[in-house]
């Protein structure tokens, strides 16, 4: 399972990478950047750092936050028709990048936020900055980052409730409050 989750994040990056080469003006690092948080959740996981998921459920999950979120994104695209500041074509809003960005690295949040909050902090900066830099290389106007950035986050959130029906998981711990206290429980 591991592999098999490691190769699709590869054939993923890899096609994303091709498909920026084939337009006129290539994209830049922001192709990359928008996968770094879930190469980031995947290395961590297969390092054997304590995530919140098992194997299946963090796949399941990931691939429900993605697809919902591409989905969203390529209809309200192809909807729109707003023109890109660069005037390259009508396909501005939202970010694309943007919100996978932001789908990305909330699925790190979701992940491995209980880890330490400076994961999900340098998540969240390395999906921000994408965004800035989309609109600093007027590829974007703010609205359209921002409502992809929006996009990206709801994804997370449902694609992580969604994935959790499909499979029937849950997360691995869980904080109760009890009148009487606090009760933590770790399940396997």
């Amino acid at each position: 399972m591991r592999k098999c989750l490691f190769i699709l994040l590869l054939v993923t990056m890899c096609l994303s990478t091709v498909q920026a080469q084939q337009t006129p003006r290539s994209d830049g690092p922001d192709d990359l950047l928008r996968w770094v948080p879930l190469a980031a959740t995947v290395g961590m996981k297969i390092a054997g750092v304590d995530s919140q998921s098992s194997w299946k459920r963090m796949a399941v999950n990931s691939l429900t936050t993605l697809a919902l979120t591409a989905g969203v994104t390529y209809c309200l695209k192809h909807t729109v028709h707003s023109m890109r500041p660069d005037k390259s074509d009508h396909y501005a809003f939202p970010s694309g990048h943007t919100s996978v960005a932001f789908a990305n690295a909330t699925i790190l949040h979701k992940e491995y936020g209980h880890v330490s909050t400076w994961i999900s902090v340098g998540g969240y900066a390395v999906a921000a900055f994408t965004a800035y830099d989309r609109v600093r290389r007027d590829r974007h106007h703010w609205m359209d980052v921002i409502a992809g950035s929006a996009i990206g986050i709801a994804g997370g959130e449902l694609g992580y409730w969604l994935g959790d029906k499909i499979t029937g998981e849950r997360k691995n711990s869980q904080l109760v409050f009890v009148p009487n206290g606090v009760n933590f429980s770790y399940s396997f």
